[in-house]
């Protein structure tokens, strides 16, 4: 999630909070039923905080697994790369020292 959303929807839930407990605080309810309201209030918000913190988990684990996963993909596909110029680099070598142990071969004779 971008920090562009993860800011607007906790800006969100904040104005929500101060809504809430402004509205209640002006109703004309008596004591209890306010604390009663701005309890539950509260409670409902906690409960949108906790599922917004668990969507940010859940998305950002899901990134890290797949970045996870390009990124052991890319270290195979250097490795099989390297192992393929490898096998390059010691047949041309393989191949230069036979060329020279025939050119040492015709200078001993």
């Amino acid at each position: 999630m971008s920090s562009k959303n993860g800011n607007g929807a906790l800006a969100l839930l904040v104005g929500a909070a101060i809504g809430v407990g402004v509205g209640i605080l002006f109703a004309p309810d008596k004591g209890e039923k306010t604390r009663e309201k701005l309890k539950d209030g509260f409670d409902d918000l906690k409960d949108q905080a906790k599922d917004k913190w668990s969507s940010i988990e859940e998305e950002a684990k899901d990134k890290f697994s797949k970045s996870k996963a390009d990124f052991k993909e890319t270290v195979e596909d250097l490795l099989s790369n390297s192992s393929y110029k490898a096998e390059e680099a010691i047949s041309f070598l393989e191949e230069k020292l036979a060329e020279l142990k025939k050119q040492n071969a015709k200078l001993q004779k």
